[in-house]
């Protein structure tokens, strides 16, 4: 049974919230909540109140207590995911949705809405897209422009501000790349046509472009060969060709021993081809580098391969 004191209140608050006086209904059930802090529907009609008042971050707040006394009451999930979404707060609100879809997963109203924050977030990013899109106009950065484009294409289709300025920079790229082209050398030329074949996926015929230009190379060691290598060796790792990636690597490595990407993909192959003490020791060589050349998403790749080499080594010495 509930607190009739409590209860009492609430019967009194709900007169104030039907005749539209929800600051006299906040009053009314915030005594509800005094008096019996745990029944969830208390908060769920101060959320709707709070929500009628424009005070969105007090509703969103009473949503997620709502939630808290009683994680099975759907409509606490709706007040609080409706309150974030008028703050903006998008992913809250999408988060929130998802847990209370959790809960009930056929649930119509959840589901809409879900659906509905979805499709602002993914306007928020357009417009976000669409604007470093401009900055790099601006820039004659038009290879970025492209890619920005192309990205805010994806998310909203037919976007005409994106679509305008995709037609502008495309010419514009083009114009630059023939240029760029035009003074490089044949093995220069080589490396390009394999950038071409690995952004396409073909990485067999990347890595015939990239083995072309490093034949025409004397020195193994220079920049162009070394970029050429570690393209090289990407590939060979999309192929599951791990002996060629590690192969690659090393001489990556020989030249430039705090190469971070060349190490950890050396780690990765001899992971895969199960030299598990040759790859522990490239991640703890990654991860003994600054954090600042080694980079957030490298470090966390290198530190997990970490702790799973570690396991795996001691599991063989106990075998």
């Amino acid at each position: 049974m509930g607190n009739p004191a409590a209860e009492a209140k609430k019967a009194e608050g709900n007169a104030f919230f039907k005749a539209s006086k929800h600051a006299e209904a906040v009053a009314k059930y915030t005594e509800a909540i005094a008096l019996c802090p745990s029944d969830h529907t208390y908060f769920s009609n101060r959320a709707a109140c709070y929500e009628k008042m424009g005070e969105f971050e007090k509703s969103a707040e009473d949503g997620k207590s709502c939630i808290t006394c009683n994680k099975t009451f759907i409509k606490g999930y709706f007040r609080a995911a409706t309150a974030l979404k008028a703050l903006k707060r998008y992913k809250e609100a999408e988060d929130t949705l998802k847990l209370g879809l959790g809960v009930e997963p056929r649930n119509k109203d959840l589901k809409e809405n879900l659906a509905e924050i979805q499709g602002l977030m993914r306007k928020d990013k357009v417009v976000a897209l669409t604007a470093s899109a401009e900055e790099a106009w601006s820039k004659k950065d038009y290879k970025t422009t492209i890619d920005l484009c192309d990205k805010g294409l994806a998310l909203g289709a037919g976007d005409g501000k994106l679509t305008a300025l995709r037609a502008k920079a495309v010419p514009m790229f083009e114009k630059a790349e023939k240029s760029r082209t035009a003074g490089l050398s044949k093995t220069e030329l080589f490396k390009e046509a394999g950038d071409k074949w690995y952004k396409a996926a073909n990485f067999e015929f990347a890595i015939a472009e990239y083995t072309k230009c490093l034949d025409n190379l004397s020195d193994k060691h220079s920049t162009l060969a070394i970029k050429a290598l570690s393209n090289r060796s990407a590939c060979h790792k999309q192929l599951s060709n791990f002996d060629g990636t590690i192969e690659d690597c090393s001489v990556v490595i020989e030249a430039e021993p705090n190469n971070v990407k060349a190490l950890i993909r050396r780690a990765q192959g001899f992971e895969a081809v199960e030299r598990y003490k040759f790859a522990l020791q490239d991640v703890k060589t990654v991860l003994q580098l600054p954090a600042d050349i080694v980079g957030g998403a490298n470090y966390k790749i290198a530190n997990e391969m970490q702790h799973r080499l570690n396991r795996v080594v001691a599991q063989l010495k106990m075998g």
